[in-house]
């Protein structure tokens, strides 16, 4: 494990991270997203988008402009004002960059998110054992 390794890792885990989310919210919901949008500073590398669309199976698709989050708000109370009439005209300023499709197949997925969930249960129990 050296330097290229934690650079790695410290993304992936976002992607898996919010896989977990991800995976939670479609167990409490009617369905699963057809797509994810990302906004943030993050998502300007490529690669991050791309492993995020393979390990939720799910497009992910980034903006043109990146940095929307304060813009998002700003348009919801746009919506609540009268500003838009709808959600649609709303959303019809957004302008897609980039959309990443899974190229990862299920077998491949499953054993990843496999592979991570054992991680962080391990992680978990050194935690628990270097407290005793």
């Amino acid at each position: 494990t050296g330097p290229a390794h934690f650079a790695r890792a410290a993304p992936e885990s976002v992607c898996y991270q919010t896989n977990d989310l991800l995976t939670a919210m479609v167990a409490d919901g009617p369905q699963a997203p057809s797509a994810l949008r990302v906004d943030g500073g993050m998502v300007a590398n490529d690669w991050l988008v791309r492993c995020l669309s393979d390990i939720t199976g799910v497009p992910v698709e980034r903006p043109a402009n990146i940095e929307t989050t304060a813009l998002g708000a700003a348009r919801l109370a746009g919506l609540a004002c009268g500003v838009y009439d709808s959600l649609e005209a709303m959303s019809s300023a957004w302008e897609l960059d980039l959309r990443a499709e899974p190229s990862l197949d299920a077998t491949a997925r499953r054993e990843q998110i496999r592979n991570w969930t054992a991680a962080v249960d391990a992680v978990g129990r050194y935690a628990l054992a270097s407290k005793t």
